[in-house]
């Protein structure tokens, strides 16, 4: 007997990230923003996959604590370089910095992700990784890429979209892991906790 799943119509999202607003918006939901205000800072003795899905799920807590009985979702995603986590850059040299290490290497993105259920008070946690691969890249093309403001609030110093899309050679798994919230995974543990999404025609408006 094939189980019945309750369309899903809104949902909190734990972050101030434009990106993941847009994300879980295109499939037709309607997101109500809460960021978690929690501190990122260095979390010593943390792996990066750790650092991320440790800070999905603090984030996931937080606003689970003011939004009781609501369907949230948290997530936070850490680049990984040479077994360093690279968070978001302070000021623009250190932007300018870590586009350097990242020039013509491959590095890791982490994004893991915190669901919680507050009717059913259920909770679904994960992360995916993905292989990315920079283009070597020259002094002038990071000074422009900096000179935007894009890379002031991204992991890593950029975004995949974007201006970000020219500085990246491929990727080896999950796009969407790279923008900052992973669809595909998300919507199987919606679907693991009982949810559909709205209509498809809900989502193309």
């Amino acid at each position: 007997m094939q189980r019945q799943l309750k369309e899903l119509q809104e949902i909190v999202l734990a972050s101030a990230s434009p990106r993941r607003r847009e994300l879980l918006a295109s499939l037709g939901l309607r997101v109500i923003v809460v960021p978690s205000d929690i501190d990122e800072g260095d979390r010593p003795g943390y792996g990066p996959l750790e650092l991320a899905r440790l800070h999905a799920g603090t984030k996931a807590d937080a606003v689970a604590a003011r939004e009781p009985g609501r369907v949230l979702i948290a997530a936070d995603t850490v680049v990984e370089l040479d077994g360093e986590a690279l968070g978001k850059p302070r000021d623009v040299g250190e932007a300018a910095a870590m586009l350097s290490r990242l020039a013509g290497r491959e590095h890791l993105v982490h994004t893991a992700f915190a669901i919680v259920d507050g009717p059913s008070g259920r909770r679904r946690e994960g992360a995916i990784t993905t292989r990315v691969r920079f283009y070597p890249l020259e002094p002038d093309e990071i000074d422009a890429y900096v000179a935007g403001g894009e890379p002031m609030d991204k992991a890593g110093a950029y975004g995949i979209q974007g201006p970000g899309a020219a500085l990246v050679e491929r990727i080896d798994g999950d796009f969407y892991t790279v923008m900052g919230l992973p669809l595909g995974t998300v919507v199987r543990e919606l679907r693991a906790l009982g949810y559909r999404l709205p209509p498809a025609e809900t989502a193309m408006r």
